[in-house]
This record gives structure tokens, sequence and C-alpha cells, in this order.
């Protein structure tokens, strides 16, 4: 695939996410899927509960693409996500609250499909929006 084609198949991945059509996203998964978190290496069916249970906690959860940059099989973004906290979330019950959080994420791309992801997380901003985590 091309570098545009690839920078498309994100754009597409964010779009279904941003729609919640999971199912469609996740058949733009490759089935050697990897999802390189902060908390460890998700495999595809890990990833996908993950996945969703994000979209179970943050239901409106919306991402705005803010930069891409791609070469080779690689596809480098900058994504903000907003939402509302309103399901559990790691163990933490619904606060209602609102989030704002910014992720860069690196994926491979391997036969038209997202084969890899490596993702650095706001973490640390993301419990201290939701209270868990004091912001002194």
């Amino acid at each position: 695939m091309s570098i545009e084609e690839n920078k498309a198949l994100v754009r597409r991945a964010f779009e279904l996410m941003n729609r919640k059509e999971l199912d469609a996203f996740f058949q733009l998964l490759d089935p050697a899927y990897v999802a390189h978190y902060p908390i460890g290496d998700f495999p595809l069916e890990q990833a996908k509960q993950f996945e969703t249970m994000y979209f179970a906690a943050f239901p409106d959860a919306i991402a705005t693409i803010e930069d891409m940059v791609a070469e080779g099989d690689r596809v480098a973004i900058r994504v903000t996500w907003r939402g509302t906290h309103k399901g559990e979330f790691m163990s933490i019950a619904p606060t209602g609250k609102k989030i704002k959080m910014t992720n860069t994420l690196i994926f491979r791309i391997a036969v038209g499909k997202l084969a890899e992801n490596w993702a650095t997380i706001d973490e640390l901003r993301l419990m201290q929006q939701l209270g868990v985590i004091p912001t002194q």
C-alpha cells in the first residue's frame, strides 16, 4: 500500500470508532494484531475487549486527529479524545466528568490492515480529570 493509502486506513479506523461502529473497526485489524499499550501488550482479542470497555465507559467519546505523518508501513498520529465518563472504567465508577486527553500512536500497516499499534496515553491527566489523582 502507498503512504496515502496507509494514512486513509488510519483515518477510516478513527471515523468508525467515532461512529461507534466497533465491529467494522475490528475488521480493519489484522488477525495477528498487537496493541502495545503502557499497561502491556494486547493481542487482538484483548485489544477488542479494551476498546469495547473504553467505549462503554465513555460512550460519547470522539477522537480528533490533530497530526498525522507517515513513512513506509508506519503511520503516526497525535489524537485528542473528548468524552464523558458514564460507565465503569478500570474499576472506577462513573463520575459523569468530562475528559480530554491526548494520545500519540504509531500504527504498522500490513496487507491493508492495521497490524500493530504503539501508544502513549496521557493516563495521569485522565486520572486527574476523573478525580482519582489530585492535580496538585
